[in-house]
């Protein structure tokens, strides 16, 4: 305990920040609900148990980060920036997929000096709700669902395997957070809290699960989608 202010540097991974992070947009039947955990890494060395990788790009826009916590921030900002101008020139709030699209192109061209994965979900009257997913690299998908992060890989299945079409809010919301909960639960570089963003033609509301009460459905004690488990009665 005496040594814990101090920090060898030179043991810390060199030269970036770690990629550890869980994030995810899914589509419901009148808009999205975008969510990610809090756990930002420098190396092995937890630099942030509570970052917001949730970001406002405009007023029923957001988006999850991945990747660099520098890299991911600057493009946001620069991405928000053109939003906002989108809105002055011309009177109306930019769509979800204009908006997609200026995230590909700098993570396109920019490929090489970039370490950023982002999943965009947003409100907007064309389209309704719709998410899309611009991975390390550039490119752009529309998806009914969108994982991402060093999390994402030990979930695909229970995702596949789980999301239906036509869910409500109610039912988007327990499925983000207990895929969430999951991924965290299962790769060491995501952790700490979840948060999460319900974005509809009316609201953007927000919703917070502490680290202790995060779902734990695979340990047995809870069922998706059901109640916990109860005893039953056997007459003789």
């Amino acid at each position: 305990m005496s040594n814990i202010n101090f920090v060898d540097i030179q043991h810390l991974k060199k030269g970036e920040v770690n990629l550890g992070t869980s994030i995810m947009a899914v589509k419901f039947d009148k808009g999205v609900v975008i969510g990610a955990d809090s756990r930002t890494t420098t190396g092995s060395y937890i630099a942030n148990r509570v970052t917001d990788k949730l970001t406002h790009i405009h007023d029923r826009i957001y988006c999850c980060r991945s990747g660099s916590a520098a890299d991911t921030q600057a493009v946001a900002d620069i991405v928000h920036y053109h939003a906002q101008t989108y809105t002055a020139v011309y009177g109306e709030n930019p769509p979800v997929n204009t908006v997609a699209a200026l995230f590909e192109k700098l993570c396109y061209e920019n490929k090489d000096n970039l370490s950023a994965g982002i999943i965009v979900g947003g409100w907007d009257k064309e389209k309704g709700g719709s998410v899309y997913n611009i991975p390390l690299g550039g490119g752009m998908f529309e998806q009914p669902w969108a994982i991402g992060g060093s999390g994402s890989t030990y979930v695909y299945g229970y995702c596949d395997a789980t999301y239906r079409e036509g869910w409500g809010e109610e039912e988007t919301v327990n499925f983000v957070k207990n895929t969430l909960a999951l991924a965290m639960a299962r790769d060491g570089s995501s952790g700490g809290c979840i948060r999460m963003c319900v974005i509809t033609e009316d609201k953007v509301e927000r919703h917070f699960v502490p680290g202790n009460e995060l779902p734990r459905f695979w340990e047995g004690k809870e069922v998706v989608g059901g109640h916990s488990a109860q005893p039953t009665a056997v007459s003789a």
